[in-house]
């Protein structure tokens, strides 16, 4: 069974910076692409930036050039540095399968960006 386990998460003024870290077990890194995706009230859930074997990596418009995904094979996890941080960032963030979140939800982890 996939167990997903994301942190990382805080309060940061508007330009800061994050690393949010997905821990996975079951072997979710050796199966699939995994994204990042980020859950707001209201709104629709998006996936933020996804890797995949190979090293093909995917960011939605809105974050380009800001976040990067990267991923330890070794260490079953993936990161999003997040810099240069906006309000509108502001979101529970969660890791899952990259093409279909497929996988049972983690807790997440909150990212909130003041101004």
């Amino acid at each position: 069974q996939v167990h997903l386990v994301e942190s990382g998460g805080g309060l940061v003024q508007v330009g800061g910076s994050l690393r949010l870290s997905c821990a996975g077990s079951g072997g979710i890194f050796s199966r699939s692409g995994v994204g990042w995706y980020r859950h707001t009230p209201g709104k629709q859930r998006e996936l933020v930036a996804s890797i995949h074997d190979g090293g093909r990596v995917y960011y939605v418009d809105s974050v380009k050039g800001r976040f990067t995904i990267t991923r330890d094979s070794a260490k079953n996890t993936v990161y999003l540095q997040m810099n240069s941080l906006k309000p509108e960032d502001t979101s529970v963030y969660r890791c899952n399968a990259a093409s279909r979140p497929y996988y049972p939800w983690g807790q997440g982890t909150q990212v909130t960006v003041s101004s």
